[in-house]
């Protein structure tokens, strides 16, 4: 599929696959969702009780941190930029290289992390029972607290933070005055440019692999997909990200290495495309993705 849509890409032959609104609401547990936003919030899951999800990931802000590396315990660093976490349910693998299948499975991740939580499981279970959350996950689990229902509560959550109130997605389902003149042809430039062969679907992106730097050569010491297969064809391929709420989500790709929206535009177009772009279209496909901004979402509203 991936080298489809390369080859599509590299021949100027048009590929689009539409983006369509996402659901209003998702299905969901809410004794879980309540326990899930609480460990989410609570530093009590890192080693040194300093640190949260929602510290890398600020739900109230794009999901994200607006930090070119997130800092973890101990005022270390990371070296790839936090993905935001809002409608990240709709992401078919999570990670920026694809590791995680799921979203309970992307939640041990950072736990362990030594250069983010760097606590253990082992040890996170014990002060979890010794705390008011033993009661909470004694009444949700018949196992009590065990890694699975800790990953499994943050998960839970994590379902809830989703934006389908945007301009864009209104428009989508019907209502042709939600985005304006300049949004709309900003959109049939997001196509007609060739953004849309990878940021399509209800995610705007998060469901396919790509690499970076089609166009022009990017010299990268993250080599991204390919840290998880071994495969040479996988080298500098990763997740194609969500385009939604990107206005709010600067620093710009894995590595954190452009800092406006405009200067990512500008950098799609000569790398990833290479199609010539004007000031003024660069301007309209803003616009368009400013459309793709949503409000806070409802799990988080009464928080």
């Amino acid at each position: 599929m991936r080298h489809f849509i390369v080859l599509c890409i590299l021949l100027g032959i048009s590929y689009s696959s539409p983006i369509t609104p996402l659901p209003l609401h998702i299905k969901t547990d809410s004794e879980k969702v309540a326990l899930g936003k609480a460990l989410f919030f609570d530093p009590l899951l890192s080693k040194d009780g300093t640190i949260s999800c929602a510290s890398c990931h600020d739900v109230y802000n794009g999901g994200d941190d607006g930090q070119k590396f997130s800092t973890g315990i101990k005022g270390q660093k990371g070296s790839i930029n936090a993905p935001t976490v809002l409608n990240a349910v709709f992401n078919f693998r999570q990670f920026w290289d694809g590791r995680a299948k799921t979203l309970q499975e992307q939640a041990a991740g950072p736990i362990e992390n030594p250069v983010e939580m760097g606590n253990t499981f082992k040890n996170l279970i014990q002060t979890l029972k010794h705390s008011s959350y033993n009661k909470q996950f004694m009444k949700i689990y018949k196992e009590g607290v065990t890694k699975e229902n800790i990953t499994d509560a943050i998960a839970e959550f994590e379902k809830t933070l989703i934006t389908p109130d945007t301009p864009f997605d209104n428009y989508l389902r019907g209502d042709k005055n939600a985005i304006t003149q300049e949004q709309k042809e900003g959109y049939a430039l997001f196509q007609s440019k060739g953004c849309i062969a990878c940021h399509h679907g209800r995610n705007v992106g998060g469901n396919m692999y790509n690499k970076f730097g089609i166009i022009v050569t990017i010299q990268d010491d993250n080599l991204g997909r390919y840290n998880v297969t071994g495969n040479e064809s996988d080298k500098h391929f990763f997740k194609v990200p969500s385009l939604r709420n990107i206005a709010l989500t600067a620093p710009y790709f894995h590595n954190g290495s452009v800092k406006s929206l405009k200067e990512a535009v500008y950098f799609m177009a000569k790398h990833q495309v290479g199609r010539p772009i004007s000031k003024e279209e660069v301007a309209k496909i803003i616009a368009f993705l400013h459309a793709l901004t949503g409000n806070i979402p409802q799990s988080m509203e009464s928080h």
